[in-house]
């Protein structure tokens, strides 16, 4: 699953899932556009690209849930690598609530934003440009959540849910040349998982078939699947990376 030649651009790269991808893309051949609002996060993963694997990396600053920082990234990378190849919506956000009621309208825009507004920009700049080059990959980064909403994330899971559906319906739109696909990701060990309660960690452990929760690594092998040609006839899927979710 080689990615010689190619430019991949990563949002929510510059950590945890978006990290290791951006790493394993690096390892695979690829150039890489490493994105998220922390600039100092992107620019010391984008040095340890060059010296680990000496493949270009440039880190951007940008918050994907305003839509003219997406025009920018994307004019970015086109003025810096001239392609892009390799789409990967990763950022993602959820905000903790008391209930339901107390959610303000600020704080659902912004969940909305994140993880459903900033994917479709991006993929509707992005896409056209790779038809015109021949082709290209989007991976979605989704949530169990989208399929199986707690009550603790539903304007997330609504935003999955919507990432989900924008994942079929742009593969629809900008095939035969350019695959749209998602992952459907569980419980994953990263950064954020440092500061779960003790029950939180319980239950995700109990709630799946291999009884743990992912390691970080684990993305790797799905997410090198969808961007290279291993999955040249495979667009408009949902990848289940849960662990078996009961």
């Amino acid at each position: 699953m080689t990615l010689d030649g190619k430019v991949a651009l990563v949002t929510g790269g510059s950590r945890g899932l978006g990290r290791r991808m951006v790493l394993a893309f690096a390892e695979a051949g690829a150039d890489v556009v490493i994105a998220s609002r922390q600039f100092d996060g992107c620019a010391a993963l984008a040095r340890e690209v060059r010296e680990t694997y000496g493949r270009r990396a440039l880190p951007v600053s940008c918050n994907v849930s305003d839509w003219d920082r997406c025009d920018e990234l994307v004019a970015t990378a086109y003025a810096e690598f001239g392609r892009v190849d390799v789409l990967v919506n990763n950022a993602g956000m959820s905000l903790l609530y008391p209930s339901l009621d107390l959610v303000g309208e600020a704080m659902f825009d912004k969940v909305i934003a994140v993880n459903l507004k900033g994917p479709f920009r991006l993929s509707a700049l992005v896409a056209p440009r790779m038809a015109a080059a021949g082709g290209g990959s989007i991976l979605n980064i989704s949530s169990i959540e989208a399929a199986r909403p707690e009550p603790m994330a539903i304007p997330y899971a609504a935003a999955k849910a919507g990432l989900n559906a924008l994942t079929a319906g742009m593969a629809q739109a900008y095939g035969p040349s350019v695959r749209v696909n998602a992952i459907q990701c569980g419980a994953f060990a990263t950064d954020i998982s440092k500061a779960w309660p003790e029950e939180l960690c319980s239950h995700l452990t109990s709630a799946n078939a291999l009884g743990r929760v992912g390691e970080p690594d684990e993305i790797v092998g799905a997410a090198l699947y969808f961007a290279t040609d291993a999955s040249a006839f495979c667009t408009g899927a949902t990848l289940a990376l849960d662990g078996g979710w009961k």
